[in-house]
């Protein structure tokens, strides 16, 4: 074969790979990165501290991931595998969160009250101080717009104008509201509310509450599918991760998973559901389309979310 067949060969084989999970360990100081066509760890980046949140650009370039022991938004070169910036925001950084076009970066700041938004080209920070009390998620809606944010210590999602970085309003649901996803279409936001073990239907223009359905003891993370017709809800003390059909919200079935299940992503073509397992040190795998379990992949020590690219 001559050589420039084989780079050709080599550059579409890469252009067809599996995207990869990116899974912080909080516990280890690492990430693990999961090939989600294997289902296999193909490597673990060791990035120190306390890896918490993580998001990730749209073009695949870049990671971000919260660090609580340095109270910074760690950026990682996805190519390389490097930490290339660090950006210092406060104490307690949780969740992180990217616009759908890259360029802002939200990041929940537990301890602060304050939700960071992030410039992604210059790397500026704004301050937003929020009403609930740590903040742990600070979600983008699909137009950028809005930030939804939900609290530990609060029972409402406070509504963060993007434009102006002030909160404009808030929307009462349960008690410990936890993970937030939006609808593709951005219309609907389904939050989980921990202590009530209830998830929240809210119809964002609006901003009230259209449903709340029972969901799994300690609801915790929340994904919706690239369609809209499936939101799946993780239970941290069920060890279970429950889908519902959003037409109904009626429950389509539960799957077991690991302990203490916190956040989740899916594959860009919906196909499998990755779960991190706090308590367990695996991502379970999920087949959505069978809607079962097909494997627990051993991570590093305290995973806490994923990121899929």
């Amino acid at each position: 074969m001559k050589w420039w067949v084989a780079v050709v060969a080599l550059v579409a084989a890469c252009a067809q790979a599996a995207p990869f999970a990116y899974v912080p360990n909080e516990r280890s100081g690492s990430i693990s990165i999961i090939d989600t066509e294997t289902d296999q760890v193909a490597q673990t980046i060791a990035v120190g501290g306390k890896p918490r949140g993580i998001g990730a650009a749209p073009d695949g370039s870049k990671l971000y991931v919260s660090d609580q022991a340095t109270g910074a938004l760690q950026v990682i070169d996805i190519a390389t595998r490097q930490r290339v910036a660090e950006v210092r925001l406060g104490d307690s950084p949780e969740g992180v969160y990217v616009a759908a076009e890259g360029s802002r970066i939200a990041i929940a700041l537990e301890e602060a009250n304050t939700v960071a938004l992030v410039d992604a080209g210059s790397r500026q920070v704004t301050r937003v101080r929020t009403v609930g009390k740590n903040p742990e998620h600070a979600v983008f809606s699909p137009d950028g717009r809005w930030v939804f944010v939900g609290a530990e210590d609060g029972a409402q999602v406070d509504v963060v104008d993007v434009a102006t970085a002030k909160v404009d309003g808030s929307i009462a649901v349960g008690r410990r509201p936890r993970g937030i996803a939006f609808s593709p279409d951005g219309h609907r936001a389904y939050v989980a509310c921990e202590l009530d073990s209830m998830l929240y239907v809210i119809d964002v223009p609006q901003r009230r509450v259209l449903q709340s359905v029972k969901a799994g003891e300690f609801s915790n993370g929340v994904v919706v599918s690239q369609d809209g017709s499936r939101v799946y809800v993780s239970s941290g003390r069920g060890g279970s991760v429950t889908a519902f059909e959003t037409k109904t919200m009626e429950p389509l079935a539960t799957i077991a998973v690991g302990q203490r299940p916190w956040n989740m992503a899916l594959t860009p073509d919906g196909g499998k559901l990755y779960v991190a397992n706090g308590r367990s040190n695996t991502v379970s795998v999920i087949d959505t389309k069978a809607l079962k379990k097909v494997k627990d992949v051993p991570v590093g020590e305290g995973p806490w979310g994923v990121v899929i690219r």
